[in-house]
Parts: structure tokens; C-alpha cells; sequence
């Protein structure tokens, strides 16, 4: 099976081949591997090199020159360092583009926090009318790339070398168990680890590969139907959705737990990306003793 990143780029080629109206903006990330498409589209793709704001500003100049650009680079420099870019260029003069990013927050730890990003959704969190992926699987991530491309809203696909075993392809969250003690919400690659954490136990997980627009309503519904404990685990900083879960059980007395990469330290360590798991929590084990400590007696 194609990893998330081979199932992203041949899907891409897919799409340069068949809708003459996109093009690929490069930072040199990705550019050997579409060279052959970069051969037959000269003027659609486009490297700009390791110039990450001129990569997202190229990209909105396509964009409001009436092309659905795809713009792709690692995490760290497509959005924590041309953030600007993002904020004026493309949400300031409503420009649409599909941002996808490989790396999520921590693939590449020997590289150093150079290439670490745990923030990034939380920073395209805090702009408007922006669509979020979290694909857990490769099957996902191409079938949220080919939803991404009609139209001209503004989407962020974030893929990961971390993969689920299987594809959930719902819309919103899906219900995967049916439980009474509480709610466990699963986001994208972490799903896996979750429901072995939560074996043997009495609670409702929902997943989603799709974070914005959160899913409001699935959410409430799963809560009135078990009970308002909510942890809510994200491979990203913890707590990026904790506002959404807060706004959709308004009026509902609930407690929530937010899993995720820690905030209150910077994790200097290399190792490999199960060390960070663990060092952040997100192992399966740290996930089942999280979660069990915090649901009632």
C-alpha cells in the first residue's frame, strides 16, 4: 500500500493530467518525485526553491489569476513560516487554494524542531472559512484531495507518516463504538492507538479526518446519548478543538480532557517518532491511563 505522501503526490499527478486548471506550487520538497509531471505541465508546475512565503504568495497570485493552485511543502515552513502569507494572501483577499502539508508534528525527529509543527492547525485555526484534513489513511488522503479541488474555498490537508490500519471515509465524525461512561473523539492517525486504549471499555469513540468544520452536532448527539465526558486526543497541540467541543455542549453540563502534543514543555529530544509518542502521551498505554484516570468511577 502507497504511504499517505506516494497516495498525495500520484493522486496529484492525476489531477495535473486531467483538469487543466490546476497547478502545483513547489519548495523543492516533492519536486523530483512530480518531475515527470512538471515535464508535461511546464507552465503548472512551478519550484520556487526554498522560498516558503514566495511559495504560498505564487500560490494565491494562481488563484486569483483563476487557477486552483495545490501548494505543498513540510508543516513548519508551509505554515509557521509563511503564515503571513496564508493570513493576507489568501484569507485577506478571499483567495481558495489547497495547502497540503507532510511532516504533522513531529515525523521527521531527527531533523530537529526545525521540521516539527504541532501548531499548525491551531494557527490556520485562527483565520476564517478554512477547511481542515487530518487523513488517518492513504485512501483518505486522496479522496479528500479530489473533494479539495472543485471550487474555490480554502483547505489545509495535513499528511502524516503515521497511518491507521483501515480507512474510515464518513463525513463528519463516525461513530466506531457505542458506550454509556463517555466520549472519546480520535483525529486522524491517532485513531488506531485509541481504540486500543480504550479496549474493554464502556465509552463511544468518534472519529473524523476532517476537523474544520467540526462536527458540532455528532459530537452533542454522542454525548446526550452516553454521557458528557469528553476526551478529545489530536495529534497536534493539545486542546486545539477543546473551543469547538466547549461551543457545541453550550448548554450542557460536560468535562473534557485534551490529549495531544504537550504545551507546558518543549520536547528536546531526537530518538524516533514512538519516543515522542511516548514523551508526549500519545502512545497507546500513556492514552489508556489518561483516559481511564479521567472517566467517573
Amino acid at each position: 500500500m502507497p504511504s499517505m505522501r506516494e497516495a498525495f503526490l500520484s493522486t496529484t499527478e492525476e489531477i495535473l493530467d486531467a483538469d487543466p486548471d490546476v497547478a502545483v506550487v513547489l519548495a523543492d520538497i516533492s519536486a523530483a518525485q512530480l518531475a515527470g509531471a512538471a515535464e508535461r505541465h511546464p507552465d503548472r508546475v512551478i519550484n520556487v526553491g526554498i522560498r516558503e512565503q514566495l511559495l504560498v504568495s505564487a500560490g494565491a497570485g494562481l488563484a486569483l489569476a483563476g487557477l486552483r493552485p495545490i501548494v505543498h511543502t513540510f508543516p513548519s515552513f508551509l505554515v509557521e513560516r509563511a503564515f503571513e502569507q496564508i493570513k493576507l494572501d489568501f484569507s485577506h483577499q478571499e483567495a481558495g487554494g489547497v495547502l497540503v502539508s507532510y511532516g504533522a508534528s513531529y515525523d521527521m525527529p531527527t531533523a530537529g524542531r526545525t521540521h516539527q509543527s504541532p501548531g499548525d492547525v491551531a494557527l490556520i485555526d485562527s483565520l476564517p472559512g478554512w477547511t481542515v484534513h487530518v487523513p488517518g489513511h492513504p485512501d483518505e488522503a486522496r479522496r479528500l484531495l479530489l473533494e479539495s479541488i472543485p471550487g474555490d474555498g480554502r483547505i489545509y490537508l495535513r499528511l502524516s507518516a503515521q497511518e491507521n490500519a483501515s480507512p474510515h471515509l464518513g463525513v463528519g465524525f463516525t461513530r466506531l463504538r457505542e458506550g454509556s461512561r463517555g466520549v472519546v473523539v480520535a483525529v486522524g492517525p491517532v485513531l488506531d492507538r485509541v481504540l486500543r486504549a480504550t479496549a474493554g471499555l464502556d465509552v463511544t469513540v468518534l472519529y473524523a479526518s476532517t476537523i474544520r468544520p467540526f462536527d458540532a452536532a455528532g459530537l452533542r448527539a454522542a454525548a446526550l446519548a452516553a454521557s458528557p465526558e469528553v476526551v478529545l486526543v489530536e495529534p497536534y497541540l493539545a486542546g486545539t478543538s477543546a473551543h469547538w467541543v466547549a461551543e457545541a455542549l453550550s448548554d450542557v453540563p460536560h468535562r473534557l480532557r485534551s490529549l495531544g502534543v504537550r504545551r507546558d514543555t518543549e520536547v528536546r529530544t531526537y530518538g524516533g517518532v514512538a519516543d515522542h509518542d511516548l514523551a508526549h502521551g500519545l502512545d497507546a498505554g500513556s492514552l489508556a491511563l489518561s483516559i481511564k484516570d479521567f472517566l467517573p468511577g
